[in-house]
């Protein structure tokens, strides 16, 4: 039995992927950013991603309620993404604070934790947009590559101490990330909007895979076939990829005019 932090735990994947460890018998910390949250299956703890004091916080609720942690799930994020002209810097300043900087401070602040018990597990939240980068998601596409080149230099600068790290690369999935959209791209928006609630995916979907995963201590946990698919036909056929890509802009960019021309 393992002792497991998940952060951005209160719904979507965190929530599946907390139901699915505490099913399987697993220790399981519960965390988000709200004060409380109303469940009977196990601790919870607020932590906000962007608060050092509130990760130094975490650390000692695990010192002192379990005498350390086992796997640190880094799963806490927001939605964003838009052309390059009209999302702000301001969005880009809230993506960056949450989605990859909020893993780095998870990684810094159990990073001693595990190399003084010289075992660990840290699992990193990004996305297939890590991988594959579409137009018009910019900011969601850099933040999630950053996740996934983290993760993999933790995967070697860890490893000397027994710390095994996994990164999450899914595509679209049936949530409530789309809830956290609060970009100047109202016409991005509603394109990712609409490709979240129609996927036939759930999050329960996504973490069955990644568990199965991280139990065979994989580095790279893409869990859905669209996912794999656009991974692999941009390391194996890149000029189809790119013509998928220019056709997505094109797309994308139509509907963009005849958004300006409704709303004139």
């Amino acid at each position: 039995m393992s002792r497991v932090l998940v952060t951005g735990g209160s719904s979507g994947l965190g929530a599946a992927l907390v139901a699915q460890f505490v099913a399987q018998g697993h220790q399981v910390l519960r965390t988000d950013i709200g004060t409380t949250f109303d469940g009977d299956d196990g601790p919870y703890l607020r932590l906000d991603v962007r608060n050092p004091a509130d990760w130094d916080a975490a650390v000692a609720w695990c010192d002192e309620h379990w005498g350390g942690l086992d796997i640190l799930v880094n799963n806490a994020g927001i939605a964003t993404g838009g052309r390059i002209d009209v999302e702000t810097l301001d969005e880009w300043d809230r993506v960056v604070d949450i989605n990859l900087m909020g893993v780095v401070r998870g990684c810094r602040a159990f990073t001693p934790v595990f190399k003084r018990q010289r075992s660990g597990y840290i699992a990193n939240t990004a996305s297939v947009a890590g991988l594959i980068h579409p137009p018009m998601m910019s900011s969601y596409n850099t933040v999630k590559a950053g996740v996934v080149a983290l993760s993999e230099t933790l995967s070697h600068e860890l490893q000397p101490f027994g710390v095994t790290v996994s990164v999450i690369c899914p595509s679209f999935f049936q949530t409530n990330l789309a809830d956290s959209f609060q970009g100047a791209d109202k016409t991005m928006e509603s394109g990712a909007r609409r490709l979240i609630e129609k996927s036939p995916r759930t999050a329960d979907d996504i973490a069955t895979v990644v568990l199965a995963g991280i139990a065979k201590k994989r580095f790279l946990i893409i869990p859905d076939r669209p996912a794999r698919m656009a991974y692999l036909t941009k390391r194996w056929a890149r000029p189809l990829y790119d013509r998928q890509m220019r056709k997505s802009a094109a797309k994308a960019h139509r509907r963009a005019e005849q958004a300006q021309q409704t709303h004139g």
